[in-house]
């Protein structure tokens, strides 16, 4: 998953910071060729994205239809995983929703050989 932020400069979108246009290119030397992408683009007005809470649910979503848990009992293991504990992911910051993110993942990948990237 590739998160950054673009800033609009002479008309065009631009990566923000030199660690957004790095964490793009890497993004893109792990996709393999003909891969479709899907993606979601919004304002920066918060603290976290759209598109983390988007990504964080339907890994859940995926997650709990594969192991048989329901969404809630996942989305407890997932926060237990990330070192959340009780939060809730809409009072998470980016770099939360990050670990939430990757803890999914981990445990897709672990326990039920399921590929969430």
């Amino acid at each position: 998953m590739f998160s950054g932020k673009l800033v609009k400069k002479d008309g065009k979108l631009t990566y923000a910071t030199p660690q957004d246009k790095l964490a793009y290119d890497i993004f893109i030397s792990k996709l393999e060729e003909g891969q479709i992408v899907e993606m979601y683009v919004d304002l920066a007005n918060a603290d976290h994205s759209k598109a983390q809470l988007a990504k964080v649910h339907a890994c859940i979503r995926e997650l709990a239809k594969e192991s048989g848990y329901t969404f809630d009992e996942m989305k407890d293991a997932v926060k237990e995983a990330s070192g959340l504990g009780g939060k809730s992911f809409g009072e998470c910051s980016r770099e939360d929703l990050m670990l939430a993110i990757e803890a999914a993942i981990e445990i897709g990948e672990k326990n039920f050989n399921l590929n969430l990237r």
